[in-house]
């Protein structure tokens, strides 16, 4: 099928500026072309009327697993339950004009089938599969009372995380992860929000362990990044060969500064604590949660300049839980009021695109690249925050070469 979106103004992705109006013709699941003047015939064309063109959006950080707040109801649910929720979240993600995303945390390997095979829609799935997580570590959801593990390679764990303690345990749950077709691992370096039993500030892992999980990514020529806040936990993890951070909001100068003199990148997600202190309570977020969650929104807007000032590269994620997912383009909002809008771009469709090891199939209109194309009735470099409405703002979404929205 030859579906061709004429007269639209395209975002160049690489200079950061706008470029029309071109026809951008799509074949199947490619852009075949990009044309200045006439568009060729096609069995389905959308005149875009002089709006904006960019490359469908990607979110560095989203949870398909964990389908509601409630945690104490997602250990409840039976797994098709949680497999028809995980379809419904991945179809509104794609109707938000998410096309790619990174997801950062749990099996979704029947989700992707799922897509692969017509039974839902969805976004193009970069995973991580299970995470990472030492005992009382921020991946550890089982219940307070636990059987004492009969020996210390012993793996525990769920869909979501694997529970380890011990190089040969890390060792043994990173390979088997791998195997599985994860395209990177994460792992918990420190406490955090979403979870029961670990404190906020507390470290997590210890330098061999984590070593010996960054040894095998290294191996396999992919990477380890890692969720963290506190700057020794940060500093540990990439001292010991994680190449990503994602959250970061309690960064301090030296450690920015660490970061950028490694390659290291930092992936903030913003709106994720300015809804669980809005409606986290409402959604069933135990009261423990939402007391960790109290100021860690106004840490990571300020982190965003403390990262910045000291060159670390950003990308753009959400991390929403569940209900709050329809948040998501809110982060765009979010950031337009700490940085210009062309570098929050340039987050998403560069540094996102690297993390995905995507570059020249996402994050691009231009031939070869795969047909997932949003169109804009807004300029994204005047008005970026507009995105954070997308029925309002865009009119159409293109995925996969067919047409998710036209209006």
């Amino acid at each position: 099928m030859i579906v061709v979106v004429k007269n639209a103004n395209v975002l160049d992705t690489e200079s950061m500026e706008i470029v029309g109006e071109r026809s951008i013709v799509m074949e199947d699941d490619r852009i075949v072309d990009v044309v200045d003047g006439t568009a060729p015939a096609s069995d389905l064309e959308i005149d875009a009327e002089g709006a904006f063109a960019l490359p469908g959006f990607i979110d560095a950080h989203v949870h398909h697993f964990i389908v509601t707040m409630n945690f104490a109801k997602l250990q409840r649910m039976a797994p098709i339950e949680i497999g028809i929720a995980m379809s419904r979240l991945s179809e509104a993600t794609v109707k938000r004009g998410f096309t790619t995303v990174r997801d950062t945390g749990g099996n979704v390997i029947p989700l992707i089938k799922a897509i692969a095979n017509g039974h839902c829609t969805g976004p193009r799935i970069v995973r991580a599969g299970r995470t990472m997580s030492q005992t009382g570590g921020h991946g550890d959801f089982r219940g307070q009372e636990i059987d004492t593990p009969s020996c210390g390679c012993q793996i525990e764990g769920d869909e979501n995380a694997h529970v380890v303690d011990g190089p040969d345990a890390c060792r043994k749950a990173a390979r088997f992860e791998l195997r599985e077709g994860s395209d990177f691992i994460k792992i918990m370096s420190s406490g955090g929000v979403a979870s029961p039993t670990d404190p906020f500030d507390n470290i997590q892992f210890t330098p061999e362990e984590i070593r010996a999980i960054t040894i095998e990514t290294d191996h396999r020529r992919t990477y380890t990044t890692a969720h963290g806040y506190m700057p020794d936990a940060i500093r540990q993890a990439i001292d010991n060969g994680v190449r990503c951070i994602e959250h970061g909001n309690c960064i301090d100068g030296p450690t920015a500064a660490r970061m950028a003199e490694l390659d290291v990148v930092m992936v903030p997600t913003l709106v994720t604590y300015k809804a669980m202190q809005e409606v986290g309570a409402k959604m069933g977020m135990p009261q423990v949660n939402l007391d960790k969650n109290d100021g860690v929104f106004d840490l990571g807007r300020a982190s965003i300049a403390i990262a910045k000032e000291a060159g670390v590269e950003l990308g753009l994620g959400t991390d929403l839980l569940g209900e709050v997912q329809p948040w998501q383009n809110q982060e765009f909002a979010i950031r337009a009021e700490l940085e210009p809008a062309a570098d929050v771009l340039r987050s998403m469709y560069v540094t996102n695109v690297k993390l995905c090891k995507m570059e020249g199939d996402i994050g691009v209109i231009s031939p070869g690249a795969f047909a997932d194309v949003v169109v804009s009735d807004v300029n994204p470099l005047d008005n970026l925050a507009a995105l954070a409405e997308p029925d309002a703002t865009l009119s159409a979404i293109i995925h996969r070469g067919l047409p998710v929205r036209v209006s």
